[in-house]
């Protein structure tokens, strides 16, 4: 028995290894591709883009995991099936729990391990790329100045170019406008030609003009009588640009380390702790500012709110004075409009909370939820795999993409749903694998009594029997 674990152990490993890689991969190229608009045009250097690709790489292996099992799960009892290794092993009086069950203890150690890479591992990738990908997603474009578009992203600039000779450097009919911070008074530089070269150090952009003008308006906005325009020819004019703008910057980290992604369990507990504190803190102020303000005492003097009625069947409103009426009524309305003014904050500081501590929740059952979906969908991968008895990558392929879509849907769905409250933490994030385990049970059933659940002519020979049976109940009617 134990070269028959071996076997299928060894079976198993190769095809989830290769299926491991070709998700992440296809993964990564769906972020990519999200965020193309971002990334282009940017100027980054190769190993920038490298450690992007790596950190995000890195966040998406709790997700990869789970398709992995599921695909490699029915390649490899496909395989057994179709060369007849499974009919081979069932007829030596094994059976199929057995025959599973090295593999279902690797899966329970891969999904160990999923859970593990998700507390230790991912809370620092996420935190790493998250950062990045704010730091890219927020620097300029790299600096390109096109002919015959005007140009403003340099700041306080706007340069249009007529034409550029193929060198990329020699430029004609240059014109800039330059308006200083703060200062209503612009400048205009006209030339014929000039060439654009960058420093050694990249940090400016050197314009040097030839057979320009230059023309500046200066004097009080206030009075504009007094205003003069000078004009100033030259021959030959530098102007620097400042380029640190286009230059790529980091922010510190910190800055996104009390994001929920960005902790492990034992922090996100104490992130829990903090949250639920703050909402009790703002339970008791809320009350103890209510209480102050509203004590509502018995009227015992007059008879209200006690069981006797007032006299004459008058309501309390009726007992007020008609000269005293609007006094009072614009009195209540103003304690109204103040009192409501003064919970509008704390209620939204409640509410905010109150989202923050279901993040905390989500994040916290995440962990677990997609670690234990390793488990789900080997149940599902291996009896199916022995059902359909299809080895290669085209029928497990098929099946393992609908299971994970079913798996992805309610995977989102149940997030969502926890996000918004409307679902405990817990229900929303193993509402996925809730779904598909009483699926896995019925799998594993058909598996264990030979089912012909994916045979064409089982299916047929159903449809037969009850296209007899609809046709015998219409000769009955029709006696």
């Amino acid at each position: 028995m134990k070269k028959l674990d071996k076997l299928i152990v060894k079976t198993f490993i190769g095809p989830f290894i290769a299926t491991f890689f070709v998700t992440l991969f296809v993964l990564v190229m769906q972020f990519v591709w999200k965020y193309i608009d971002d990334l282009v045009g940017k100027g980054l250097d190769t190993p920038v883009i490298i450690e992007l690709l790596v950190y995000t790489s890195a966040s998406l292996v709790p997700l990869a995991m789970p398709l992995a099992v599921l695909l490699s799960s029915i390649m490899t009892f496909g395989n057994l099936g179709e060369s007849f290794e499974l009919v081979a092993i069932k007829s030596a009086g094994i059976s199929l729990l057995r025959f599973i069950r090295p593999l279902f203890i690797f899966s329970a150690l891969i999904a160990l391990g999923a859970f593990l890479f998700s507390n230790y591992v991912i809370p620092v990738a996420n935190l790493r790329a998250k950062s990045l990908l704010y730091d890219i997603t927020n620097s300029k474009p790299a600096f390109n100045i096109k002919q015959g578009v005007f140009y403003g992203d340099i700041p306080h600039y706007v340069i249009k170019v007529a034409k550029k000779d193929p060198d990329n450097k020699t430029i004609h009919q240059v014109m800039i406008y330059e308006r200083p911070p703060g200062s209503r008074d612009g400048r205009l530089i006209l030339a014929d030609k000039g060439t654009m070269e960058l420093s050694p150090d990249k940090r400016f952009l050197n314009f040097t003009l030839e057979n320009g003008w230059s023309y500046e308006e200066r004097g009080d906005p206030r009075n504009p009588e007094k205003n003069e325009l000078i004009r100033l020819g030259f021959k030959k004019y530098k102007k620097p640009f400042d380029l640190r703008d286009f230059a790529f910057s980091r922010l510190d980290m910190d800055l996104f380390a009390s994001n929920q992604q960005m902790l492990n369990i034992r922090q996100l507990d104490k992130g829990l702790d903090s949250l639920r504190q703050r909402d009790s803190s703002f339970i008791r102020t809320t009350n103890a500012y209510v209480t102050s303000r509203y004590p509502f005492y018995k009227w015992k003097d007059t008879g209200w709110a006690t069981s006797a009625p007032i006299a004459h069947g008058e309501t309390f409103i009726d007992s007020i004075p008609e000269k005293s009426m609007r006094y009072v009524l614009e009195r209540v309305e103003q304690t109204l409009r103040e009192q409501e003014s003064s919970l509008t904050g704390p209620a939204a500081e409640f509410a905010e909370n109150q989202s923050r501590i279901a993040l905390f929740k989500v994040e916290w059952q995440r962990k677990f939820s997609l670690a234990a979906a390793c488990i789900v969908l080997f149940l599902i991968g291996a009896p199916l795999g022995s059902i359909i008895r299809k080895g290669g990558l085209g029928t497990p392929l098929v099946f393992a993409v609908i299971f994970f879509v079913i798996f992805n849907i309610f995977f989102m769905l149940g997030e969502k749903m926890a996000r918004k409250d409307v679902m405990t933490s817990w229900g929303g994030m193993w509402l996925a694998n809730t779904v598909l385990m009483p699926i896995a049970a019925f799998l594993v059933y058909k598996a264990m009594n030979d089912s012909q659940l994916f045979n064409k002519e089982a299916w047929f020979r159903g449809y037969q029997q009850f296209k007899k049976f609809i046709q015998q109940r219409r000769n009955k009617h029709a006696v």
